[in-house]
């Protein structure tokens, strides 16, 4: 097992180090030029949307609520420990690039759910998409939509699910002294009452618990940033000299810099790996861009704004320069120094909401992708017994070789979404063409497939 678990790792290391890594930094690039970099001209109106409200009918859920299924999501426990990892490993340089590579994300993240929500089908009061569905209504390859549905189903229902609560479990264990095994038991038995309700349900604890979990982790580290606000000139010029200056080139650091950067900027947001076109077509809106620019937003959220937040504990700390702790412990050091010893409880209150939140996000990802399979209530029933399972197991076990899996099928599902939106990209292109020419027009822009030749197979456009 030892060595298969090596194996894996060694191809993880090669697919994410260099396939994944050049595609999503060619797409998103590509992507940004092409549209202008719509990313950068739209931001006000990404603010302007996520305030909005439905404007087509009562069917599916808010614009508001799919950005906080997707956002519930790929905010989690990386976004305390990750970041830290990445300074201990790169150096204060590797913001710089955490945030270049957020900006250019946030155009391949676009693209993906403006075309989640033109090939989106009706199901019943809701809708439902993602990958699979435009895999198989636009690129006419079923088989395709199949595999990335397996893929994301184990890792993101499944695996990722039991790493989140085991992480979650021995916080509480660490912070508390709670036994993990009655962690898990409580928290197994929350994951059953809220994902048995289905995704409206989902939507509304998503919905609530994402601000407070956000907002709560922004105003500390506010607070930290205005206590400590004579140090953050001389950070900012550490962040630059340290992503151009001549020391990490002399030392050969510069590409470990860069990558550090890249790697968590681009698995932290989750931008352009299939995972938050999911959520993204959940939403009822009148023109597919307008989720396409909320879920933009969400990436700038998760890189630029929460993960910042804990670069800059952390290096107002300088507690990453010793090498002795890193991870979560490092955030959780940094905070405790700064507030006293109640941040150790607050770490801990932090990886409930954001552990928790990710528990019911991907377990979503897994609901829509089971049905795309096949719509049967039986087998969607096991695949949820499965997940609470999953997250008991996760909070009483070591989970080192199936997290090496999970990466495995991440990267797979991930190379496959990336193809697939660089050959359906045009869509995406015509129908923000379509959207800033009703704006200018003074229009509230509203959608009809008609509007772009060759487009077919979009049953919820259709005039």
């Amino acid at each position: 097992m030892e060595q298969i678990s090596q194996l894996i790792g060694a191809v993880n290391n090669l697919l994410y180090s260099y396939v994944l890594i050049a595609l999503l930094l060619a797409l998103g690039t590509y992507f940004s030029i092409k549209t202008g970099f719509i990313q950068v001209r739209y931001v006000g109106e990404m603010f302007r949307l996520l305030g909005g409200k439905s404007s087509k009918s009562k069917n599916g859920i808010s614009s508001f609520q799919a950005f906080c299924i997707s956002i519930a999501s790929c905010v989690g426990t990386g976004n305390l420990a990750g970041v830290a990892i990445a300074i201990v490993i790169g150096g204060p340089g590797a913001v710089f690039w955490m945030w270049l590579i957020a900006l250019i994300g946030m155009c391949s993240s676009l693209v993906e759910c403006t075309l989640a929500q033109i090939y989106k089908i009706k199901d019943g009061d809701h809708f439902r998409g993602g990958p699979a569905y435009y895999m198989e209504k636009a690129l006419k390859k079923r088989w395709m939509g199949v595999v990335f549905s397996i893929l994301i189903s184990i890792t993101y229902g499944l695996v990722f699910n039991s790493v989140q609560s085991n992480t979650l479990a021995s916080a509480f264990n660490k912070a508390f002294g709670i036994d993990q095994l009655y962690v898990g038991i409580i928290l197994a038995v929350v994951t059953a009452v809220i994902i048995f309700g289905g995704i409206k349900r989902i939507a509304h604890v998503a919905e609530v618990l994402v601000p407070v979990m956000a907002v709560a982790y922004i105003l500390v580290a506010i607070f930290i940033v205005i206590k400590n606000i004579t140090m953050i000139p001389s950070i900012l010029s550490l962040i630059f000299s340290s992503a151009f200056g001549l020391k990490p080139v002399a030392g050969g650091l510069f590409g470990t810099v860069i990558m550090q950067g890249i790697k968590r900027g681009l698995f932290s947001n989750e931008a352009g790996m299939g995972s938050a076109p999911n959520a993204a077509a959940t939403s009822d809106v009148s023109h597919p861009v307008k989720q396409g620019l909320v879920q933009a937003l969400g990436v700038f959220t998760d890189t630029v704004i929460i993960c910042s937040c804990t670069a800059f504990i952390i290096l107002i700390s300088d507690g990453y320069t010793s090498g002795n702790v890193t991870g979560i412990q490092l955030t959780q050091d940094a905070i405790v120094s700064e507030v006293g010893s109640w941040g150790s409880i607050f770490i801990a209150a932090c990886i409930l909401f954001f552990a928790f939140s990710s528990v019911i996000g991907n377990y979503y990802y897994g609901e829509t992708n089971i049905e795309f399979i096949k719509a049967n209530k039986n087998w969607l029933t096991v695949y949820r017994v499965a997940v609470v399972v999953m997250v008991l197991y996760g909070c009483i076990t070591d989970l080192p070789f199936v997290w090496n899996l999970a990466d495995l099928f991440m990267g797979l599902m991930a190379t496959m979404n990336l193809l697939t939106i660089a050959v359906l990209a045009k869509f995406a292109f015509a129908a923000i063409k379509d959207y800033e020419s009703q704006r200018k027009a003074g229009k509230d822009p509203v959608f009809k497939a008609s509007s772009i030749p060759e487009l077919k197979n979009t049953e919820c456009w259709d005039d």
